[in-house]
Formats: structure tokens, sequence, C-alpha cells
């Protein structure tokens, strides 16, 4: 196989693997190198160490020998290194071999040693061996033509080398056996918050149930997985949310529909048996009929726009306010012929991007509310104010009608929300609920206030 495929194949196999298992072997493959890069040093060190001294004995023994003898000819001039306890040995090498005396010397003769003799060539160090023995030489300058090689026996120092190597590979070896339990704890710890999450997502996936929360450490630990893990849990907070509205929006609408449903099949059931009767009472039947189809048709053309909950980005334009609720005053005034409609505006355009129909859905459902509530002829107040906070603009509805109470208030913008007050009047409570969803798809804010002097007063502001 070649190394590419190697590779290839090495790389498959990571990936397989789970993740806790390649961040144990990550982790022990770091700290192991660095155990067996740390003990490889120190050998280094040691046996340099130890040689360095061992070569300083020899460079002194060479000085004292040629102390004593600075002119010998060539030959031995100490022959008694081959035991551990002797002093160094000596002998004098020619450049010319010859001029060797007869007997061969306890030392060894090499051709760079006639170069140094020679001139050619700087001192030197090599490991020999002495009647079976490791020794260590130093091949260096002594007279005109002539060179000395000291030799002292290296047993110590090798055995020191041996003992050095012994203890730093057993230290090796307890380090990657280290590494090992390291990179498992690592592993288990550093991926715990994860295996929390994974196991909370499986769980909420099995029983569909989003409650389930991630178990955060005590404030004062938070790490990266931490901040995750609470993102998560705030997303799953999210998620219920979603979830709760999604099946009380359900069930509110199934409760709404009920009532409109059973009228029109009780009347849809008489007009069935229209020969039994009178032409006065299938008028009244098909009447009940069409008002009860418009207001379910109107219910779920509603539900529809909530469950949407976003604007059509592409569709907005410039639009000029001031023209928009003059148009949906006078159309509040064609529904509600009985209740007067006072509308104010300033002189100038108060022009705000938006979606003409969703904003004049907006004020018609803002209007429709307030003549709803409307008595005894007194009017509903409109007006436009440019330049409100932030420089935008504000436009306020109010009636002169029962009020807002204070139980009430927090609630006027919830789905199917009714107060007391209104739940003999017509309506489905979804009115004020989209005004509020179309408003915030717009980047303004619609809210509810107790009037001055009795009334509601919804305020909505750009």
């Amino acid at each position: 196989m070649s190394g590419a495929g190697r590779r290839r194949l090495g790389g498959a196999w990571r990936r397989r693997r789970p993740l806790r298992t390649r961040l144990a072997l990550a982790v022990t493959a770091a700290v192991a190198f660095v155990a067996v890069g740390v003990c490889a040093a120190a050998f280094v060190v040691v046996r340099s160490a130890l040689y360095q001294q061992l070569d300083l004995s020899l460079t002194q023994s060479a000085r004292l020998a040629a102390q004593r003898e600075p002119g010998a000819a060539p030959g031995t001039l100490a022959g008694e290194c081959r035991f551990l306890a002797a002093p160094a040995c000596a002998e004098v090498v020619a450049a010319d071999p010859a001029r060797d005396p007869g007997a061969p010397g306890l030392l060894p003769v090499a051709p760079a040693a006639r170069e140094v003799a020679a001139g050619r060539r700087a001192p030197f160090y090599t490991n020999i061996t002495v009647s079976g023995y490791p020794a260590r030489m130093l091949t260096t300058d002594y007279a005109k033509g002539r060179t000395l090689q000291v030799a002292l026996r290296a047993d110590t120092v090798e055995d020191g080398i041996e003992d050095a190597a012994r203890w730093l590979v057993a230290t090796a070896a307890a380090g990657v056996l280290l590494a090992a339990v390291l990179g498992h704890w690592v592993s288990r710890t550093g991926l715990a918050p994860v295996t929390r999450l994974t196991a909370t997502a499986e769980r909420i996936a099995a029983t569909r149930d989003p409650r389930h929360r991630i178990e955060l450490p005590p404030p004062g630990r938070e790490d990266e997985i931490t901040r995750l893990a609470g993102s998560f849990n705030t997303m799953l907070g999210e998620l219920e949310q979603s979830v709760t509205a999604q099946r009380r929006l359900v069930a509110d609408a199934s409760h709404e529909l009920r009532t409109p449903l059973t009228a029109l099949r009780t009347n849809a059931e008489l007009l069935a048996r229209g020969d039994r009767l009178t032409p006065d009472q299938r008028e009244r039947a098909s009447a009940a009929l069409g008002r009860q189809l418009r207001e379910v048709t109107g219910l779920v053309n509603d539900l529809i726009e909530l469950a949407r909950d976003e604007e059509p980005q592409p569709l907005v334009e410039q639009v000029r306010l001031g023209a928009l609720v003059e148009h949906c005053a006078q159309a509040a005034r064609t529904h509600w012929p009985h209740v007067p409609f006072r509308v104010r505006v300033p002189d100038g355009p108060v022009v705000v991007p938006g979606v003409p129909s969703r904003l004049s859905r907006l004020l018609s459902n803002l209007l429709d509310n307030a003549a709803k509530f409307s008595r005894g002829g007194l009017p509903v107040e409109v007006e436009l104010i440019a330049g409100g906070p932030g420089g935008g603009a504000e436009l306020t509805v109010r009636d002169h009608g029962p009020g807002i109470s204070a139980a009430d208030l927090p609630y006027v913008f919830d789905r199917f929300y009714r107060a007391g007050a209104a739940r003999a009047l017509p309506g489905s409570g979804l009115g004020l609920a989209m005004a509020r969803q179309i408003a915030r798809a717009h980047a303004a804010e619609l809210t509810a206030e107790a009037a001055p002097g009795g009334g509601a007063l919804f305020r909505l502001t750009f």
C-alpha cells in the first residue's frame, strides 16, 4: 500500500472514532511525545556530561605525559591502562610508519593519527577497546612529526550511560502510561457537558418534551462548553414557549370555532328541512347562516395571519401615514355609522417604511376595537403626531368606553383573550393580538393604557 493510501486509511479510521476517543488519543499522543522528548534530551545531556568528564581527564593525562617525556621517540610511554584503577596509558606515534618500533603498542594506530602527527588534522577523541574493555582515547599534538595517544578505561562511563538509559526508558514508559490516564480523564471531564447536551437532545427527540434542561456548573466556573450548554438551555426555553404557544393557539382556536360551527350545522340542518319552514323563517335562517359563515371565515383568516408571524419584506414601501389614517377612518365610519371618528393629522407628510395593506389592517383593528366599546355617541379620537419618541411617528387611538381594568391590562394583546366587559360583544379576541404582531413586524411598538378621564388609549410608536 502506498503512503497516500495509508494516510487516507488512517484518516478514515480517525473519523469513525468517537470524539471522546479522538480527544483521548490526541492528549495521550501530545503528553507522550513531550515525555519521550524530554527523556531523550536528558539522555543526550547525561551522556555528553559523562564523556566530557572523561575527556577532561584524558587532556590532563596527555599534558602530564608530555611534560614528563618532552621528546620521547615513537613507542609506549605508559601501558597499564588495561586495569580499571591504573593511570592512563600513553604512546608516541610517528607520522612515518617506518619509524614505528618493532613491537606493537597497546593502543591502535589509525591513519588519522598519522595525519595529526604530520600536522594535517586537529586532535580528536575515539572510543576503542583495550584488553577487551571499553576505553576512550585522545590523539593530540606532541612534537614535530610525532603525535601522542592517551587512553583511559571507560567502564564507569558506559555503566553510567546504561543506567541512565534504563531509568529514562522507565520514566518515558511511565510518562506514556500517565499520558493515557490523563487523556482518558481529560476526555471524560472535558466532554462531560457535551455528553449531557447530547443526552438531553436525545431525550427531547425521544419524548418530544422541550422542558428538559442541561445541568450547569455553579457560577464562576464557566467555559466555552458551559456557555454552549447555556445557549442550548436558552434555545430549549424558546422552543418550549413556542410549543406552548402553539398548543394554546390550537386549543383556543378549537374552542372558539366550536360555537359558530355548531350554529352553522344547526342552521344548515334547519334549511335542509326548508319545506317545513315559512318564508320568514327561511329568510332568518339564511341570514344567520351567512352571518356565521362570515364570522368563521374572518376567524380562520385571522388565525392564518397570526400563524404566519412575519411580514413579506419584498412588499415594503414608503407609506404616507396621514393618508392611510384618513382612509381607515373613513372605512370605519362606514362600518360604524353611529360612532363619530375625530381624526387629527399633521399638515406635513409623515412617511414610514411598511406594507400598506398590513398597516391598514393594524389601524382597522384598532379603530374597530375602539368603536366597539364607545358609548352614547362619544367619539373615537385618532391623532397622528410627527417626530414622536426617537424621532419617528406616533399614532394614538382613544375611546370613551369603560376602559381597561388593571387586571386585564397585561393580557389585552394575548390571543383569544377577552375581558369580562367584552364577552357579550362580537369578536374573537384576535384583533389586538394581530395588531401588535403587525406593529412589531414594522419595528413599531403598540401599547395600551387607561386614558385620562376614562376609556382606553392605544399608542402606536414607530
